[in-house]
């Protein structure tokens, strides 16, 4: 059952501890309900997104209208002189783990990793070398490494990007690709509610990861960016691959191998999609989603994770080229295999059901529009409380329409 609880968390309810295999960890020391508030957690540091600059606060990371530009760089706008002030005290975020027990997992970094930190670096250098004091080249990698591996994504309703930021006490959680927790923003305000019944001695896990691709998938992209394999239950009995693999049910069904290419065909696309939005056009990268849609359709389900992550794309293409008919068919797609593939209380979920909400309701579809809206809201209201402002903000939606 949902909590009504509305008592402040009691950082005494949550400890540190050593946990097998996974080094440091979080531990629950009492029951936490579905929607509960283990604790709260102010960004040690933050940056806004460079695109978000003039609509969000580059202090709060509030969106609002009528901010003020800074008078000194003439680039950053504040909601007002509080938040334009800097406060470079140890603050309320390390109460668990220090930014300096942060790991930088130096060892395990390949030389293209470590070519990647010295570019940064040299880019620090190149715009910041009038106004600041540097320590060392070494001791830069290590902060620089620390940051990979322990930085966070703030993201909005519809998970885009408003900027990254630096929660010590959140970096403490481990991984799993069962999480009984998950981390929602207000502002520059980390905060971790409860996704399961979690019970006392229970150890806290979230989730570093998108967890729509299959066992394989995931745990490539935890090695490659966290340097560790998963062995949560998901990750040891495989349960959900078989569904999120799903091959077309054909009279002639393609053999074991076609069925390996295909998937070696996707993955390829995946990243080369990824590498073509630097520098092609929308239509052309509404192209590339389309032909590999097709290819791959002839062997695969519209539900198998591959053919979602390429509509998903085009949908986003979609709505960036304003065609709202050509995004709601793709969303229209992706939202049922969603809500099978994603655990409960995904964001992934709330934000498609707000995205074909936002476009029902701009594409005159009142009824097709309010129930979208209401499914978002119902994920949300657990995910992110019942009292954060995007709750407040889509009511309004409703409202005036």
């Amino acid at each position: 059952m949902r909590s009504e609880v509305a008592a402040p968390p009691q950082p005494g309810c949550l400890e540190r501890f050593v946990s097998a295999g996974k080094g440091r960890g979080l531990r629950a020391r009492r029951h936490y309900a579905v929607g509960e508030l283990l604790f709260s957690c102010p960004a040690y540091t933050a940056v806004l997104t460079v695109s978000e600059r003039g609509t969000h606060c580059d202090g709060c990371f509030a969106r609002k209208e009528a901010l003020s530009k800074c008078g000194r760089c003439k680039q950053a706008f504040y909601c007002d002189v509080e938040c334009q002030k800097t406060h470079p005290e140890r603050t309320e975020s390390e109460k668990l783990l220090a930014v300096e027990e942060f790991e930088s997992h130096l060892d395990k970094l390949d030389n293209e990793k470590r070519e990647l930190i010295q570019n940064d670096i040299a880019a620090l250098h190149h715009f910041y070398s009038k106004h600041l004091e540097y320590p060392d080249n070494a001791a830069l990698v290590v902060l620089f490494a620390q940051v990979n591996c322990n930085g966070f994504t703030i993201e909005d309703e519809e998970l885009s990007h408003l900027g990254s930021a630096i929660f010590p006490d959140v970096a403490l959680m481990n991984h799993s690709c069962c999480p009984n927790v998950i981390v929602t923003y207000k502002g520059t305000l980390a905060e971790v509610r409860a996704v399961r019944e979690i019970e006392p001695g229970e150890e806290v896990f979230t989730s570093y990861i998108d967890l729509l691709y299959p066992t394989e998938d995931r745990n490539d992209r935890l090695r490659d960016s966290y340097f560790f394999n998963c062995d949560c239950r998901e990750c040891i009995i495989k349960e959900k691959d078989k569904l999120k693999l799903e091959i077309r049910k054909l009279n002639d069904p393609p053999s074991a191998e076609a069925v390996r290419d295909m998937i070696k065909y996707a993955r390829n696309m995946i990243e080369e999609f990824r590498r073509a939005k630097r520098y092609k056009s929308p239509s052309e990268l509404l192209e590339i989603c389309e032909l590999s849609l097709d290819k791959m359709g002839a062997v695969f389900e519209d539900s198998n994770v591959y053919m979602l992550h390429m509509m998903y794309q085009a949908m986003g293409v979609c709505l960036y080229m304003q065609d709202w008919e050509g995004a709601l068919r793709y969303g229209q797609k992706i939202i049922r295999p969603y809500s099978k593939h994603y655990p409960a209380y995904s964001l992934n979920v709330a934000s498609m059901w707000l995205k074909l909400g936002r476009l029902y309701m701009a594409l005159e579809n009142r009824t097709a529009g309010v129930k979208a809206l209401k499914s978002a809201i119902a994920i949300m209201e657990v995910a992110h409380g019942k009292d954060h402002p995007y709750i407040s903000e889509i009511k309004k939606e409703l409202e005036d329409h």
